[in-house]
């Protein structure tokens, strides 16, 4: 037996004709009959095949005046090259899909201050408009849905900006006020002028390290002038249970305007008031690998959820906006 290294015919390659042509052959076992259904001429299949024969070194076919039949190797050979065919086949249909917008996986990466209360809508919209998506959702720390989107774990992530990352690009979808959230007996309970000032001596409850949203508000504090050595009081995981807190009297806290129904709407105890013009807010957007090859996929999503997002208590982006 020839060594792979020495085969004497190293380095020749089969077509996809020639395979094409063989398999015709193999399965009619008529020449004639074999180039009409692949609408390939007789003298162009005898060829191919004839071809195919000097590319692998072996006798494929056996000829006689009547009929043709399959050598052993042609035999074996045969079900081999109806397999890559096959193969070839679903690689194409495999590249048809991809490149139809909306279809197969997208893998989202969402923070958990956004994502009990713009989930609801973003799936509703998937399911309406983009049936054959199969969307995947992932919640995590801004931190660690960076990390997933830079090492390709992730597609796209809904997240509050700006980032400031380089190789990101972000693709804004709205802008919503903060809210504070107090005990109905709070002096400023339902106000709908708080100035930003009040921040500087209340006593407010935060989320965890980590969280983007604690970053927010502290730098919402700041501006308010208050300094860093005003009582911060740093107990909770999530927004719910930051507003048991503060239903239970330790506090107030900030609420995005998006997480006040869920989160106050079943708790009497709890009052909202707004902040006078202009209020603190955060900007959520779509964020993408910087020339990510799905880029005017994603464009065209951020597109369909500002329209879908409208019907929130936020004020919507024009696309492009800064």
């Amino acid at each position: 037996m020839v060594s792979p290294a020495h085969s004497p015919h190293k380095g020749k390659q089969p077509s996809l004709s020639q395979l094409r042509a063989f398999t015709a052959v193999a399965e009619h076992l008529h020449f004639r009959d074999a180039a009409a259904a692949i609408g390939m001429s007789q003298p162009a299949l005898s060829g191919a095949v004839s071809a195919l024969e000097e590319a692998l070194g072996v006798q494929l076919l056996e000829r006689t005046t009547r009929k043709v039949l399959l050598s052993p190797a042609g035999e074996r050979l045969a079900v081999r090259a109806k397999a890559v065919l096959d193969a070839v086949g679903e690689l194409m249909e495999e590249a048809e899909a991809v490149q139809a917008p909306f279809t197969g996986v997208l893998r989202l990466g969402v923070i958990p201050t956004v994502a009990p209360y713009l989930l609801p809508t973003v799936l509703r919209l998937v399911h309406d408009r983009y049936p054959d998506l199969d969307l995947q959702v992932h919640e995590e720390q801004t931190y660690s849905l960076l990390e997933g989107l830079a090492a390709g774990r992730l597609d796209v992530l809904l997240l509050a900006v700006p980032l400031g990352v380089p190789g990101v690009t972000e693709l804004p979808l709205f802008d919503e006020d903060f809210v504070l959230v107090t005990p109905d007996d709070h002096r400023l309970g339902g106000r709908t002028d708080i100035p930003r000032d009040a921040l500087r001596e209340l006593h407010l409850l935060l989320l965890d390290e980590g969280h983007c949203l604690r970053d927010q508000a502290l730098d919402i504090c700041r501006e308010a002038g208050r300094t860093d050595g005003a009582a911060v009081t740093t107990t909770a995981a999530g927004l719910s249970t930051l507003v048991q807190l503060v239903a239970g009297g330790l506090g107030v806290t900030l609420l995005p305007r998006t997480a006040v129904k869920v989160e106050t709407g079943r708790n009497p105890s709890l009052v909202t008031g707004r902040f006078a013009d202009p209020a603190p807010s955060r900007r959520v957007a779509l964020a993408m690998r910087t020339g990510a090859a799905r880029a005017a996929e994603f464009e065209e999503l951020a597109e369909a959820l500002r329209g879908a997002l409208a019907s929130l208590p936020v004020r919507v982006l024009p696309a492009g906006a800064e």
